[in-house]
C-alpha cells in the first residue's frame, strides 16, 4: 500500500471523462503508442495525447470510446506530439495497457468523484 493521502489531495486531480474523435499511428513514438485526440465537451475542448495501448486496442475501434483522464498536468512533449492530458490505464499481468473507462455512456468532460 501506498502512503495515505487526504481527500483534498484527490480533489487536485482532475479526471474527466472523454470520447476519443481521432486515433492515428504514432510510428516515432520510442515505445508503441497512439495519438489519440479526445472530446472533453464544451468547458475543456479536445485534447491531445499518446497513448501507449497497442497491443490491446486497434486504432478503428478506439474511435468513439470512452476514455478517462488527468486534464489538469502541465502539457508534455512527446517527440512531435505536445500531450495535453492523460489518458488512464492499468496494466496487465504482462504489463500492457488496459484503457481505464466507464460501463456506461457519461456526458464528455464529467468529473469523476
Amino acid at each position: 500500500m501506498t502512503h495515505t493521502i487526504t481527500y483534498a489531495d484527490f480533489e487536485r486531480v482532475d479526471i474527466r471523462v472523454g470520447t476519443i474523435i481521432e486515433a492515428l499511428p504514432f510510428p516515432e513514438a520510442r515505445k508503441p503508442a497512439y495519438k489519440l485526440t479526445i472530446d472533453f465537451g464544451p468547458e475543456i475542448g479536445t485534447k491531445k495525447s499518446s497513448a501507449q495501448i497497442t497491443v490491446h486496442y486497434r486504432l478503428e475501434e478506439l474511435v468513439g470510446r470512452q476514455v478517462l483522464a488527468v486534464v489538469n498536468f502541465p502539457p508534455r512533449q512527446i517527440g512531435p506530439v505536445r500531450s495535453e492530458v492523460l489518458t488512464l490505464g492499468f496494466e496487465d499481468a504482462a504489463g500492457a495497457i488496459v484503457l481505464a473507462g466507464v460501463d456506461q455512456p457519461v456526458p464528455n468532460g464529467k468529473k469523476m468523484c
